[in-house]
């Protein structure tokens, strides 16, 4: 049975607290694993999470700050000492290859594992897999940062009650889908669309016109809500939303459900985002996120 979640592996911002990771999500999408800016101590925090190495078919690191990149020198060498079977992509900002390469050869240790970079040096389509395409957008922060988003490309469902009508059954229904057209009966007469699903993960940055892109109809939107309304001069100078700032953009964009993550040390109390994110106008399932938490993306339409 295939399974769509967001595993938390850790939330905080700049620095880890006593209940904070630094930074680290792992998309799980039917057969594969996507692990989104794998900070320091990801690794642990996979373990106890039940995140194996094996799990990992996609690195995307959205740019070259500590709090979300320090982990992948661990990463990159549990995944070749468990010499994981299949190949691995890492996508990253071009940019930064520099940072990428000192943290993969950070150590000695023995490769067995083949990594693909394809470092991201333009917006638009990345990657296409079998259930999803891979798209990045430019974000506003002051290194260069990128947010990615997936889409599953939509299909079409099969109504039996107007198959039956046009007495459609067993293989003429395959026929049918694939042709478009069989007996003078159209798909379109026995079928309807098939909204596919959208995931976003959106780190660093201010409010720019890639947020909003990358946010658009999407079933679910993760993204960093460092700072509180009140400091909102902080976020602006830092290259940061507030929660305030992801909630608006998560209700003009349609967002079915929203994921508040990247918090401030200086916030003890992770309710106010919530209040913050409802006063907003965002009405929708939302979600603070918390240390090895699970958060299954909504059902499909």
């Amino acid at each position: 049975m295939s399974v769509r979640e967001l595993v938390v592996l850790g939330t905080a911002s700049q620095v880890p607290t006593r209940h904070r990771n630094h930074n680290g999500y792992l998309l799980r999408w039917d057969g594969q694993g996507l692990l989104f800016d794998p900070g320091e101590g990801t690794q642990r925090q996979m373990l106890r999470a039940g995140v194996a190495a094996h799990d990992l078919n996609r690195i995307c690191v959205t740019h070259f700050h500590g709090d979300h990149s320090l982990g992948l020198a661990g990463v990159i060498q549990r995944i070749n000492l468990d010499r994981v079977p299949h190949p691995v992509t890492a996508h990253y900002p071009a940019s930064g290859q520099r940072f990428f390469d000192r943290l993969r050869y950070a150590t000695a240790y023995r490769e067995t594992v083949r990594l693909i970079e394809r470092p991201v040096a333009a917006e638009g389509e990345l990657d296409r897999a079998e259930s999803y395409v891979l798209e990045a957008r430019r974000l506003s922060h002051p290194v260069e940062s990128y947010g990615y988003r997936l889409v599953e490309p939509d299909t079409r469902r099969m109504l039996p009650d107007r198959l039956a009508e046009h007495g459609i059954a067993g293989p003429d229904v395959g026929r049918l889908k694939q042709l478009g057209e069989l007996n003078g009966v159209t798909l379109d007469e026995v079928s309807e669309q098939r909204r596919g699903q959208r995931f976003a993960f959106v780190m660093d940055t201010r409010l720019c016109e890639g947020v909003h892109a990358l946010a658009e109809g999407v079933d679910m939107l993760v993204i960093e809500s460092t700072f509180l309304d009140e400091d909102i001069q902080l976020a602006v100078d830092h290259g940061h939303l507030t929660a305030g700032q992801a909630a608006e953009v998560a209700a003009r964009a349609g967002v079915r459900h929203l994921v508040l993550t990247h918090f401030s040390q200086r916030y003890a109390d992770p309710t106010e985002f919530e209040r913050q994110a409802r006063t907003a106008g965002y009405t929708g399932e939302l979600t603070i996120a918390q240390d090895l938490s699970r958060v299954p993306l909504p059902k499909r339409r």
